[in-house]
């Protein structure tokens, strides 16, 4: 995970697109509705990255409770609701999406701050970056990570998404500590040079630690973070190169998924409802 220290955008309103509802339960995933939903976002990220994974806040996202950058007011805000609960505190997980207008509007996506990716910007068709995930301590379990990945497949399809792209992020700092989980992603689940993002020269970190018998898989890929191993799970890869972000203390790689196994999915899905109902 990387924040740029940025102000927030008080002159630019937030674009909020009401596109979809699932409830399960007494949980609901949608889309923010307005600016209060997005504040909430903002305040759960706060406490996630900043109060319990101990980040550094900027003063001015510690003066406010918040976690935001430029980039809030224009994306897409992804939100798990607790339907029993009130007000913000409702708001127990929430994922940042942002497609190519987005991007345009602010001259680039979050994660070119790490990686060059144009091998994925490059191409046709629309792409989506995922970022600022997380869940409140008291959700944190599969049913509200599946919710969320609900969200995001629907999201994809309504969308006509044809990859996802973002940077996810292993604990610390220490390189050497990592060298198991880094070594394995670097070996099993590296990106065709086609969809290759690489880590910008002045921060690129090798990931290329051990050599690919010089390590037990099975214990790296325990080692390696739930959130990147989803990303896995769903055919995903990881770009050349780790980035260590100081002010997360954690180390990122950057995912890349290509949707055609989620669309496929809900295509039929879709076809299926649609032939139940003629």
């Amino acid at each position: 995970m990387s924040s740029v220290a940025l102000q927030p955008s008080a002159a630019v309103e937030p674009v909020v697109e009401s596109g979809f509802l699932i409830v399960a339960g007494d949980f609901e995933v949608r889309l923010a509705a307005d600016v209060a939903d997005i504040d909430a976002s903002q305040a759960l990220r706060y406490r996630v990255f900043y109060e319990e994974m101990a980040a550094r806040p900027t003063p001015e996202m510690a003066a406010r409770r918040r976690d935001f950058d430029e980039f809030d007011p224009l994306c897409d805000h992804l939100l798990v609701i607790d339907r029993r609960r009130r007000g913000a505190d409702a708001i127990v997980g929430t994922y940042r999406l942002i497609r190519r207008g987005v991007a345009a509007a602010l001259g680039r996506f979050y994660s070119a701050a790490e990686y060059d990716i144009s091998p994925l910007t490059d191409r046709p068709g629309e792409v989506l970056e995922l970022g600022r995930s997380c869940v409140d301590v008291s959700a944190r379990n599969m049913p509200t990570m599946q919710l969320l990945w609900r969200g995001i497949a629907t999201y994809v399809f309504h969308h006509k998404i044809e990859i996802m792209f973002g940077c996810a992020s292993l604990p610390g700092n220490d390189v050497r500590r990592l060298a198991q989980p880094l070594s394995y992603l670097h070996h099993r689940h590296l990106a065709p040079p086609g969809l290759r993002p690489r880590a910008l020269a002045d921060r690129f970190v090798d990931m290329n630690i051990l050599p690919a018998d010089g390590y037990d898989p099975k214990l790296a890929e325990r080692l390696v973070p739930p959130l990147i191993k989803g990303y896995l799970r769903l055919g995903g890869f990881v770009g050349d190169g780790a980035v260590i972000d100081p002010q997360f203390n954690t180390i990122d790689v950057c995912i890349v998924v290509k949707t055609d196994l989620i669309t496929e999915k809900y295509y039929r899905h879709y076809e299926l409802a649609r032939r139940d109902g003629a």
